[in-house]
């Protein structure tokens, strides 16, 4: 009898050890164009007791800041613990692969330590899938699953399934949509910018990811291999769209707008732009600030209305992870992948180094975490992800990752610390009527300063600073006083080095099409191609309604990143007529040989 003891005593122990043994799992969930306009970021008309119920068992990031502020090259941050500098990504159209062709991304990391690795809608930019990161094909609800050859990140592999949904009209039918009415300069976009939908949260891209979610989890649970499941919410980017009854929870009265509808005083015009993304959708006001009141209070309600919308899926997966018996053991970390301007600065979009741009959410919880429900106010940085998720996972990190952990702050959110969370931004010459700039942005617990240097040079050519604590929402650039100048000497120093300039011998890809060696496909122009017919062919397919001219709105709907297509096409525009003819876009801003 004693011996039977000794041996079931002996059997709990092993298995207590391979209990203990057992890594966390991970759940990431990544939220586009998100910004903290949420309850446990001390917003108190918005509606999001899911996020608020995820801070509560997490820690609040309450300074937390991309590296750059557009889809494409924060994610990539992300997913490589990379700045942008080292992948060469600035722009929605640059695989990673092109300059880090053997990176280990952070899902990949995960797999290689014995973790099996799912990713659900957007994760990285869509185009730049990376079969690499994950165990099984990257999940879209669209109806489609992309996977990437092993051997060559270029070559796509895509497979179908049954979840087809879309927000305007039937995802199904074989009927194509209706081209917008009296609206022939937006034709680009299936529908308006914001949008109160009869469909349900499941007939939508995001209902239909969160049940996607919430069926993998009940699988996973069974599995004996810890897993990393990333879930990317598309709300709320544009269009706003979501079902009627988020809409319905909020007065659109009670929704403040900005402060100010202007540029900070003493700032160059170039740090904004011209909200070409927002205003590419049917329905929009022209170009022009400030957008007429009625539409910009309608849009905020959009905005509002999706964030509850994207908050209810969330609630779905934390109930699920209770329901499986996994938030024991489960680590999760949220993150918006940038900020967005509501009108802030009389802009509407991201694409800037203000601070409304470059701070988004970032709520990390463990498990049994004692510092659940509190905030953090150091600034931190969204490179930082990668390492503090290997560090709390128990992996060793990586040693050429660039950011640091974040698991100090974890487990005391007042450490000290003098940290300083680092933004960038590209500016092409014809927005600054000198040369291609890259603006460096530098965020302490009181400063924000941002030095716009040449693209692939030294030469600083402009400087905002802002006093962050008397002046929170930047209407005054006082690089100027004096007695400012030690802080921007300071913060000078922290400059990288300059940016090595692009070789234009070299293949160049969009997304992971090949452009023919030495063609001026650089970042930032996806539209270009080898010669004239090919140009003259791009036009024709952009100008649907067969006038002969772009519209400014046509041309932007008909790209991937508005805000560089708003400066390519004032360039493209010679003769500053608001529109581009045939041969203004084939000769990309060139003069033709008969001028």
């Amino acid at each position: 009898m004693q011996n039977l003891t000794v041996f079931a005593a002996a059997l709990l122990s092993v298995s207590s050890l391979l209990a203990a043994e057992k890594k966390p799992n991970v759940l990431f969930i990544a939220v586009d164009d998100l910004r903290p306009e949420l309850g446990c970021y001390g917003n108190k008309i918005i509606k999001t007791p899911n996020f608020d119920r995820l801070a509560a068992r997490g820690l609040v990031f309450n300074h937390a800041y991309v590296q750059q502020a557009v889809c494409g090259p924060s994610r990539t941050v992300v997913m490589t613990g990379k700045r942008p500098d080292a992948t060469r990504v600035w722009d929605l159209d640059t695989h990673f692969r092109v300059a880090m062709p053997e990176v280990v991304t952070l899902s990949q990391y995960f797999k290689a330590n014995g973790y099996f690795c799912a990713g659900l809608s957007k994760i990285y930019h869509r185009g730049l899938e990376d079969g690499r990161s994950w165990s099984v094909p990257h999940w879209y609800p669209n109806g489609t699953a992309v996977d990437t050859d092993p051997l060559d990140w270029k070559k796509q592999i895509k497979s179908k399934h049954s979840v087809i949904t879309a927000e305007y009209g039937d995802p199904t039918s074989k009927v194509a949509s209706p081209k917008p009415v009296n609206d022939s300069e937006k034709a680009g976009k299936p529908g308006p910018a914001f949008s109160a939908s009869t469909k349900s949260d499941d007939e939508l891209p995001d209902g239909a990811t969160a049940a996607e979610a919430v069926k993998r989890l009940h699988d996973l649970k069974e599995e004996s291999a810890p897993f990393f499941l990333a879930v990317g919410f598309l709300k709320p980017h544009l269009p706003f769209v979501s079902p009627k009854k988020y809409w319905d929870l909020y007065d659109p009265n009670q929704i403040p707008g900005p402060v100010d509808n202007k540029l900070p005083a003493g700032t160059p015009a170039f740090t904004g732009h011209d909200n070409g993304e927002f205003l590419a959708y049917p329905g929009s006001p022209t170009r022009g600030n400030p957008i007429p009141e009625d539409y910009a209070k309608a849009a905020r309600h959009g905005y509002y209305a999706a964030i509850s919308y994207v908050d209810a899926q969330i609630g779905r997966l934390l109930d699920a992870l209770d329901k499986e018996g996994l938030s024991d053991n489960t680590v999760i970390v949220l993150w918006g992948d940038h900020g967005w301007h509501l009108g802030d600065h009389g802009l509407w979009g991201k694409h800037t180094n203000f601070e409304t741009a470059a701070r988004a959410p970032l709520i990390i919880s463990l498990p049994k975490q004692k510092s659940a429900g509190k905030k953090c106010e150091v600034p931190v940085e969204f490179v930082d992800i990668y390492p503090t998720l290997t560090d709390v996972c128990g992996l060793p990190t990586p040693s050429d990752v660039d950011g640091v952990s974040l698991k100090p702050f974890l487990e005391n959110p007042n450490a000290s610390s003098s940290k300083i969370a680092v933004s960038q931004y590209p500016r092409k010459a014809g927005k600054t009527g000198s040369v291609d700039l890259m603006g460096y942005s530098f965020r302490d617990a009181r400063w924000r300063c941002t030095l716009w240097r040449e693209l692939n040079g030294t030469k600083v050519i402009a400087t905002e600073l802002y006093d962050e604590v008397s002046d929170p929402v930047e209407l005054t650039n006082v690089a100027d006083k004096p007695e400012n100048r030690a802080v921007i000497e300071a913060m000078s120093k922290l400059l990288p080095p300059a940016i090595p300039a692009v070789d234009k011998s070299a293949p160049k890809y969009k997304k992971n099409k090949l452009v023919s060696p030495g063609a001026s496909a650089a970042e930032g122009k996806p539209e270009q191609a080898s010669g004239a017919s090919d140009r003259g062919a791009k036009f024709d397919k952009i100008d649907v309604q067969k006038t002969g001219k772009l519209t400014r709105a046509e041309y932007i709907a008909s790209q991937s990143d508005a805000a560089v297509a708003a400066d390519r096409f004032d360039k493209c525009d010679t003769d500053k007529d608001g529109s581009i003819t045939r041969e203004e876009f084939i000769l990309g801003g060139k003069k033709s040989k008969a001028q």
